[in-house]
C-alpha cells in the first residue's frame, strides 16, 4: 500500500468522527496560537526598545537623583567619623539630601568639553491645562534651549524657545502632538499664537513638538509641553534651584566611560559624599544602552515564561492525541484485523495512525498560527503594543506542532500494527 492510499484511508478515518477530530486539536490549536502571540509581543517589544535607543542615541547619559537611603547629611561628612551634635549635645538632625541643580548641569556642560557634547536639565510634574472650554491634565516639563539636540527632538512647525527666554522667565510653551489633540480634538490643529492656561497662568505657545509616539516603557512622549525651565521652576512648579535628572549627550559613545568617571568625581565632591563608592553616590547614571539591556531582559525573562505555558499546552494537546488514538484504535481493532487479514502489513497500519495523528496535529498548527497572528495583531491594536511576527516563529510551530503528532502518534500507531489479526477479527 502506498503513502497515498494510507493518507486516503486516515481521512476517512478522521472524517468519521468530525467533532471529536476537532475538539483533539484544540490542544494543539491553542499552544500554537498562544506560542506566535507571546513570540510576536515579545520580539514587538524588543524592536521598539532598540528603536527607541537608537533614536535617543547610543550616546545619551542620564543622571538621576538617588533614592534617599543613599543620601548623606553634609554635616556628619564635615564632622568626620564623629557624630554630628547639636548645641544641647543631642544627635542633630540629618540635613536635606543633596540634590542635582542647575548650577551643576551649566558646569557640566561648561567644563567637560572633552566628553559632553550638551546638557538639557529637567524639572517636570503634573498640570492642569485649558483652552477654551477644555480642560485636560498633562506632563510639563521645563528644559534648556539645548532639549531638542540632546533628545534627538524636531519641530514640527513654529520654533523653540531661546536662552533669552530663558533668562527672561518668558511665559512661552512648546506642545506635543498628544496634548494639541486633546486641547482641539485634532492632533494637527495648528496651536502657534494661541494662548492656553497652564495651573491658571497664560502661556503663549510658541511651537509644536515633532510626534515620536511611545517610549521605552510604553508612555506617550508626545503627551507633553515643554517651556523654559527657569518658567517652570519658579511660575508653576514652585522650586528654587534644585531639578529632576539631567540627560547628557557625550561627544561619542567611546567617550561614555570616561564621561560618567568625570560627572561623578564632580558631584562627589560637590555633594561632599566620603568613600565607599558607588554605595554612598546620592545621585545615579545610566546610558540608554544600560537601559535597554535592561528592558530587554525584563522582555526576555517574561517571553521565556510564557513560552514555557504555550510549550505545557502543546504537550497537553499531545497527550490529547495520543489519548484519542489509543481510543480510535480501540474502536477500529476489527477493521485493522480484517486489513491486515487481506494483505495489509504491520508498516501499512503503522503509517496509517501516524498519517491520523499527523493530520490532526498539522491542521491544528495551521489554524493555531492564523489565530496566533490575527491575535497578535489585535492584541497589539487594542493594547497600544508592538507586534513583530517572525517567520522563523511561524515555520517552527508549524514544525512543532507536527513532531508532536508524530511523537504522541507513535505508541497508537505502534499498538495498532501489532495487533494479531486473529485476535483483532475476534475483538467484540
Amino acid at each position: 500500500m502506498n503513502f497515498m492510499e494510507s493518507t486516503r484511508i486516515a481521512l476517512r478515518g478522521l472524517a468519521t468522527n468530525k467533532m471529536r477530530t476537532t475538539l483533539t486539536m484544540l490542544g494543539i490549536i491553542i499552544g500554537v496560537a498562544v506560542t506566535i502571540i507571546v513570540v510576536a509581543i515579545g520580539e514587538g517589544a524588543a524592536a521598539h526598545i532598540k528603536k527607541t535607543v537608537d533614536d535617543l542615541g547610543t550616546n545619551l547619559l542620564n543622571v538621576w537623583n538617588g533614592p534617599p537611603h543613599m543620601h548623606i547629611a553634609p554635616a556628619a561628612v564635615l564632622a568626620g567619623n564623629a557624630a554630628a551634635t547639636s548645641s544641647n549635645g543631642l544627635p542633630a538632625p540629618p540635613a536635606p539630601p543633596n540634590r542635582l541643580s542647575l548650577e551643576e548641569a551649566a558646569y557640566i556642560q561648561n567644563n567637560f568639553k572633552q566628553t559632553v557634547a550638551a546638557v538639557s536639565p529637567f524639572v517636570r510634574g503634573n498640570v492642569q491645562i485649558r483652552f477654551g472650554s477644555t480642560n485636560a491634565s498633562t506632563n510639563l516639563q521645563g528644559v534648556w534651549p539645548t532639549y531638542l539636540y540632546v533628545n534627538n527632538s524636531k519641530i514640527e512647525q513654529g520654533s523653540f524657545f531661546t536662552q533669552s527666554d530663558i533668562d527672561g522667565i518668558q511665559k512661552v510653551c512648546v506642545l506635543g502632538e498628544t496634548v494639541v489633540d486633546n486641547l482641539t480634538g485634532h492632533r494637527h490643529t495648528n496651536m502657534i499664537g494661541q494662548y492656553i492656561d497652564i495651573n491658571r497662568q497664560q502661556f503663549k505657545v510658541i511651537g509644536e513638538l515633532a510626534p515620536k509616539g511611545s517610549g521605552a516603557w510604553g508612555q506617550d512622549q508626545d503627551d507633553v509641553i515643554l517651556t523654559p525651565i527657569t518658567t517652570a521652576m519658579r511660575r508653576v512648579l514652585n522650586r528654587n534651584r534644585n531639578i529632576d535628572f539631567m540627560a547628557i549627550r557625550c561627544t561619542s559613545p567611546k567617550m561614555m566611560p570616561l564621561a560618567m568617571e568625570e560627572i561623578a568625581s564632580y558631584l562627589r565632591v560637590q555633594h561632599h559624599l566620603q568613600p565607599p563608592f558607588p554605595q554612598n553616590d546620592d545621585f545615579e547614571i545610566h546610558s540608554e544602552t544600560d537601559i535597554m539591556k535592561r528592558q530587554q531582559s525584563v522582555t526576555s525573562t517574561m517571553t521565556s515564561l510564557l513560552s514555557i505555558v504555550a510549550v505545557i499546552s502543546l504537550v497537553v494537546g499531545g497527550i490529547g492525541i495520543m489519548n484519542i488514538m489509543l481510543v480510535s484504535v480501540s474502536e477500529r481493532t476489527r477493521e485493522i484485523g480484517i486489513r491486515k487479514a487481506i494483505g495489509a502489513t504491520p508498516r501499512d497500519i503503522l503509517l496509517q495512525f501516524l498519517i491520523e495523528s499527523s493530520i490532526i496535529s498539522m491542521l491544528g498548527g495551521i489554524i493555531g498560527i492564523g489565530l496566533g497572528v490575527g491575535g497578535a495583531y489585535a492584541m497589539a491594536s487594542i493594547g497600544g503594543w508592538n507586534a513583530l511576527v517572525d517567520p522563523t516563529s511561524v515555520i517552527a510551530a508549524l514544525i512543532v506542532s507536527a513532531g508532536v503528532g508524530i511523537f504522541f502518534g507513535i505508541y497508537p500507531a505502534s499498538k495498532a500494527s501489532r495487533l494479531h489479526p486473529i485476535e483483532a477479527l475476534r475483538f467484540e
